[in-house]
């Protein structure tokens, strides 16, 4: 029962950082249509940004904003840089394009930052919290993830629902020369789309981090189980990502404790596939394709 309650709560501190990830990349599908599988490496070298200033001696609530700034300032550089010259011609190539700036940001960050894993710090204790003579495997920083992603959800949902702004984003991302027609300035629209994006994902990397080793490659298997998390909950939906980010950090958590951690891939995997076939629009997601 004590293994069961301890897998439970480490799948669900685990499953909220996918959620987060999975958040990310909703943000910028609803926004751009585009899947960003650069988001990863984006959130990784913002995360050094926020390692650099915390071991310069500043606090890491100074680092941790700094790291969503960067996360702002590099997602709108990178739709206006890189993303605006392919955005006219097929979806396909901005997805291409992504895998690209992926692997050069990796690249990038292993020159400016080293290869070494380096220990980043978490801002609340790491200690599982005690019940009675009993300490579970949910710790203070694990309550700080759970709510932080509660909140981003929360914001998502009123921005897309409930402000201008918001239906402007998904106008623009539908219909770009209808959108133009009515006054909407499109092109601003797709660089915010982006820069919101990212400083969701830029949060993402810092909650993965948290008390743990870095390395410019220790997004990797986040990328992977968030890109299945928003598939399984809809990538139209916020509360389907965060869902999503829940089961898959549930079902991951169980198959590692009683199956063996070599096989949480492979669930992974068994996941996606099987949500691909039975309910491919995700299991939140109520968009109904247009045809013209």
């Amino acid at each position: 029962m004590q293994q069961f309650v301890n897998l439970t709560l480490n799948g669900l501190s685990q499953g909220a950082i996918y959620a987060a990830f999975a958040l990310a990349l909703v943000l910028i599908w609803r926004s751009t249509r585009v899947i960003n599988f650069a988001q990863g490496a984006m959130a990784m070298f913002t995360t050094y940004l926020a390692l650099m200033l915390i071991e310069s001696g500043q606090s890491y609530w100074v680092g941790f904003a700094a790291a969503l700034v960067g996360g702002l300032v590099l997602g709108a550089a990178v739709e206006r840089v890189v993303i605006r010259p392919v955005e006219g011609g097929p979806e396909l190539n901005a997805v291409i394009v992504t895998l690209g700036l992926f692997i050069a940001i990796q690249a990038l960050a292993a020159i400016l930052f080293g290869s070494s894993y380096e220990s980043f710090p978490a801002p609340f204790d790491l200690r599982g919290f005690r019940i009675g003579e009993t300490t579970v495997a949910f710790t203070p920083f694990s309550a700080f993830v759970v709510v932080a992603v509660l909140v981003v959800m929360l914001a998502l949902v009123a921005l897309f629902r409930f402000t201008d702004l918001g239906l402007r984003m998904r106008a623009s991302a539908f219909s770009q020369e209808v959108s133009r027609l009515l006054g909407v300035r499109v092109g601003r629209m797709l660089t915010l789309g982006w820069a919101f994006a990212a400083v969701v994902g830029s949060l993402a990397g810092l909650l993965i981090a948290g008390g743990s080793l870095i390395h410019p490659a220790y997004m990797e298997p986040v990328i992977v189980f968030g890109f299945v998390a928003a598939v399984l909950g809809g990538l139209d939906s916020p509360g389907g990502a965060v869902v999503g980010g829940l089961v898959m950090g549930l079902v991951l958590s169980f198959v590692s404790g009683y199956l063996g951690s070599e096989l949480v891939t492979l669930a992974a995997l068994a996941i996606l596939v099987g949500v691909l076939l039975v309910r491919p629009q995700g299991l939140f997601s109520h968009a109904a394709e247009r045809k013209v």
